[in-house]
C-alpha cells in the first residue's frame, strides 16, 4: 500500500462550489482505476469545521505503484490537475497498516489527516490505529511513513463528522474505491 496526497491551497474567497461541481462531474472517472485502493476526492473550507483556509486535497491509497506512476506521468488522469491548477508537491508515504471498520459499506462524508514526527515506538501508533478503526463510524483507517521527514501519517474517512480532534479535517466530495477490498488489512509486513 503506497498513499499519497497533493493538497491545492485555494485563495480565501474562492467560490468552492466550483470544486463541488468539478467533483460531481469528473470524480467517477477514476472509480474503476486499476491498482488504486481509493481516492477520496477532499476539501477544506475556510470557516467550515475549523479550517483556516479553501483547499482541494485529494488523498490516495494505491495497491500498485506501477499504475500511481502511470497516473502520475503517463497521462492518467494527473495531467488535468496540472492543465487546471499547475503542478502541485505531490505527497508520498508507504504504507504501515490498514483496517477496514464498521462503516466500511457507508459513504464516508468526512475525513482526517494527522500527521507526527515518528517516534520508535510504531508499535503502539499501530495498536492505536487498529484500536480506532472499530469506531462504528470510521470507513477506513490507514497509517503510513514518510521516511524522508520521519513524519507519521494517520488518515481515516469517516461515515460523519470526524470523531479526532488532532490534526486537518475534511470534506468528501467523492469516493472512488475500486480496490478497497484489496487493500492490506492490518500491518503490510
Amino acid at each position: 500500500m503506497y498513499a499519497k496526497q497533493y493538497p491545492i491551497p485555494l485563495p480565501a474567497d474562492h467560490d468552492m462550489e466550483i470544486i463541488r461541481k468539478r467533483v460531481a462531474e469528473k470524480g467517477h472517472a477514476l472509480d474503476d482505476r486499476e491498482g488504486l485502493g481509493l481516492k477520496a476526492y477532499l476539501i477544506r473550507e475556510r470557516g467550515v469545521d475549523g479550517s483556516p483556509v479553501n483547499e482541494y486535497a485529494p488523498f490516495y491509497l494505491w495497491n500498485d505503484t506501477g499504475e500511481m506512476a502511470r497516473f502520475l506521468l503517463g497521462g492518467g488522469g494527473f495531467q488535468n490537475i496540472v492543465r487546471d491548477f499547475g503542478r502541485p508537491a505531490v505527497l508520498h508515504w508507504t504504507g504501515v497498516a490498514c483496517h477496514a471498520g464498521p462503516a466500511r459499506n457507508a459513504t464516508p462524508k468526512a475525513a482526517s489527516r494527522r500527521l507526527t514526527t515518528l517516534n520508535d515506538d510504531i508499535e503502539s501508533e499501530i495498536d492505536a490505529l487498529r484500536e480506532l478503526a472499530q469506531h462504528e463510524d470510521v470507513h477506513t483507517a490507514a497509517l503510513a511513513v514518510d521516511p524522508h521527514h520521519w513524519q507519521l501519517l494517520r488518515f481515516v474517512l469517516w461515515k460523519e463528522a470526524p470523531q479526532e480532534t488532532e490534526g486537518e479535517r475534511y470534506q468528501v466530495l467523492h469516493l472512488s474505491s475500486p480496490g478497497l477490498g484489496d487493500l492490506p488489512e492490518g500491518h503490510t509486513w
